[in-house]
């Protein structure tokens, strides 16, 4: 596709006018029909009641007959154990895939279903697969050995990888808008590959505290403390950096846009046979001689690792850019003022506008500081979906609810504008991301307890209560840049 085509299938931006403000805003749909809402912490499920009951009943009976086949193998102690030492590495796995995600953060409904398909469905499936397999070919060849042999190296990846494959192609096909590029994909994979590692630790360290039991072998000695340094603190991030070359494949393939079918079927299937080949590479380690786990470690795994990492950082890193690129339109019709799109392009500006937003808003009330950080976080959330829109929409064309989708954000940002505002302004600022001739402190010194003069209470702080007289409101006049008109 030729570069004017794509220039000619842009979406055009709709130009602020006072007097058809009123009429835009009134476009935004019903609360009950919007797309778009705040993602705040405890608002996991958001879908319908009957869909979320039927998904939370059919993972926890998974969830319970993968615990019991497990308690079965390893015995009730040995279960408590495992469980105790499998759970250490997850809030840390779960934390670095979050961190990935701050740009434009996937609801936790989507994650939470990701790391409960790994931990029961995935592992479900994979243990009875497994097992079945393995007795299979052990009856077939007459050779137990080579049947556990090649069920680790052969049946379990493929297995394996397509169980966890399965809660990214879900997500990927019913949670579409959520699902918009590599670093969805990462953390979407990573999530479920740190379930379904769990559940499989829980497995291996019960049974190696069973044979622990038997030999009477206590301390670093043990099978238990073996298996522990092996699988928790040297490869935690095994399960994880496999599955996330297929959700690279789901992420690149999303990224294509729809008009590129091939391109969404090939690009997963490439990224799952990978997963699966470093999966049987990995198993098959021991092959290799006494030294085979170490050389696959350092060769492939650690090299593998860095390059995952680098590559969600970069592609994190382009989000930003698409927001520096993409909302300056916005700007210059009014809807931003023409610092906000450099301080939404900036994690660190994003940071320091939520801590001046809560700092302002705080005295003397600091529920009000609290609530002024979440609209800030609410704002960068929503203004990110806006550039995001607008760039599927010129990749792709916009489709027949692009205006709708783009009026109930711009909805959504206006709502937020005058904590948001000033805010993201201060801090692009004082990041260095818009020059300025000095930057003010956020508030000025004042006695302790002693109440701000109402009468300098800038326009858009005070329902909150702040006050900064070094950031006075603007006068807002179309077409000037520095933001629209306010409604009534």
């Amino acid at each position: 596709m030729s570069e004017g085509s794509v220039q000619h299938q842009q979406p055009a931006v709709p130009v602020l006018e006072e007097q058809r403000l009123d009429e835009f805003l009134s476009a935004v749909p019903e609360r009950g029909q919007w797309r778009y809402r705040p993602r705040r912490v405890g608002m996991v499920w958001r879908s319908k009641a009957f869909r979320a009951g039927a998904v939370i009943a059919v993972l926890a009976l998974c969830g319970l007959v993968i615990l019991s086949l497990v308690r079965d193998q390893t015995g009730t102690e040995g279960f408590l154990v495992g469980l105790g030492l499998a759970v250490l590495p997850v809030p840390l796995l779960m934390a670095a895939f979050r961190w990935l995600d701050r740009v434009e953060p996937g609801p936790w409904r989507n994650l939470l279903f990701a790391f409960a398909w790994g931990a029961c469905a995935a592992a479900l499936v994979a243990i009875i697969a497994n097992s079945f397999a393995t007795r299979w070919i052990a009856t077939a060849t007459a050779d137990p050995a080579s049947a556990d042999t090649l069920g680790a190296t052969v049946v379990a990846p493929v297995v394996e990888e397509s169980a966890k494959a399965a809660a990214v192609l879900l997500i990927f096909l019913f949670r579409r808008r959520e699902f918009g590029g590599v670093v969805d994909g990462i953390v979407v994979a990573g999530f479920t590959a740190t379930g379904f590692a769990f559940t499989e630790n829980i497995l291996y360290l019960g049974n190696a505290f069973g044979e622990d039991q038997e030999l009477g072998t206590t301390g670093l000695a043990s099978v238990t403390a073996g298996t522990f340094f092996v699988r928790v603190v040297m490869s935690p991030f095994a399960h994880p950096l496999f599955t996330v070359l297929t959700g690279i494949g789901f992420g690149i393939a999303a990224l294509g846009g729809r008009r590129r079918r091939v391109r969404r079927i090939v690009l997963p299937l490439l990224g799952l046979v990978l997963a699966m080949g470093m999966h049987a590479l990995w198993n098959g380690s021991s092959a290799f001689g006494p030294y085979g786990f170490y050389a696959v470690y350092g060769a492939f795994m650690v090299p593998a690792l860095a390059l995952v990492t680098w590559l969600a950082i970069w592609s994190r890193q382009r989000e930003l850019r698409t927001l520096s690129a993409e909302l300056p339109v916005y700007a210059s019709a009014g809807w931003l003022t023409p610092a906000e799109p450099l301080a939404l392009a900036s994690m660190r500006a994003r940071g320091v506008a939520r801590d001046m937003a809560r700092h302002w808003n705080s005295h003397p009330d600091r529920s009000r500081g609290r609530a002024a950080a979440r609209a800030v976080a609410e704002y960068e959330s929503f203004a990110t979906s806006l550039a995001v829109l607008r760039l599927r929409a010129r990749r792709d064309g916009a489709g027949p609810d692009f205006a709708h989708r783009e009026q109930e954000l711009l909805h959504h940002l206006w709502q937020r504008r005058d904590i948001a505002g000033p805010a993201l302004t201060y801090a692009a600022r004082a990041t260095g991301r818009a020059r300025a001739h000095r930057v003010p402190p956020p508030y000025p010194r004042r006695p302790h307890g002693a109440p701000y003069p109402q009468h300098q209470v800038p326009a858009p702080h005070r329902h909150y209560g702040g006050y900064n007289p070094y950031l006075q409101p603007v006068a807002r006049q179309p077409g000037t840049g520095h933001g629209p008109v306010p409604p009534g």
